[in-house]
C-alpha cells in the first residue's frame, strides 16, 4: 500500500495566509447615475437638478456604498458631486465618483491604509489569490507594498501550489 501523501506546507504552522476577502465590506454596492438627472442626459441645470436632489428619497441608500457616475459624456461641475454626497453621508457607508470598480478599489485602499499588520513581522505569509467576491487587483499591491517591509516571505496563491514572490535576504 502506499504511503500517506503528507502535505507539509499547508501544515507548516509558521506560514500564514491572508485572504482580502476576510475583510471584504458587506452591503449593497449601487451606481448612482447623474446622466437621468440632466437635461436631455447631456446638460446640467442647476435650478432642476437642485430640485431633482431636495425631492429624492436618500434613506434608500442606508448602510449601501454609493458611486455617483455619468454615462453619458456630459462634463459634470464639481460641485454636483459635493452637493449629492451632502445628502448621501447620512445614509450611504461610503460614497465616492466613478464606476463600481473605482469603488472597490476605494474601500480596499482605506481597509489596507489601516490594517494592523503587527502579527506578520518576520513571517512567511501566503496572500490568497482565489476569491469569490470582487477583491480589486491594485488591493493585492498595496497589500504586498505594505507587508514587503516587515515579512520574511510572501507567497501567492495557495498553500498547495504558492508563487514565491519576495524572500528577505
Amino acid at each position: 500500500m502506499a504511503e500517506e501523501i503528507i502535505n507539509r506546507v499547508a501544515n507548516n504552522k509558521n506560514l500564514i495566509t491572508i485572504d482580502l476577502e476576510d475583510y471584504y465590506p458587506e452591503g449593497d454596492r449601487v451606481v448612482f447615475d447623474i446622466k437621468d438627472w440632466l437635461y436631455e442626459g447631456f446638460i446640467l441645470r442647476e435650478k432642476e437638478f437642485r430640485q431633482q436632489v431636495s425631492e429624492h428619497d436618500w434613506s434608500q441608500y442606508q448602510n449601501a456604498y454609493v458611486a455617483l457616475h455619468c454615462s453619458s459624456d456630459a462634463i459634470i461641475p464639481g460641485w454636483a458631486y459635493l452637493l449629492l454626497t451632502t445628502k448621501l453621508t447620512p445614509f450611504a457607508k461610503h460614497v465616492a465618483v466613478g464606476s463600481l470598480k473605482d469603488l472597490e478599489t476605494m474601500l480596499f485602499s482605506d481597509i489596507i491604509r489601516t490594517l494592523d499588520i503587527s502579527a506578520y513581522q518576520d513571517k512567511l505569509l501566503i496572500i490568497k489569490g482565489c476569491a469569490n467576491k470582487p477583491i480589486p487587483e491594485n488591493a493585492y499591491i498595496q497589500l504586498i507594498q505594505k507587508l514587503q517591509p516587515i515579512a520574511k516571505s510572501i507567497m501567492y496563491g495557495e498553500a498547495c501550489s504558492s508563487v514565491p514572490l519576495f524572500k528577505r535576504k
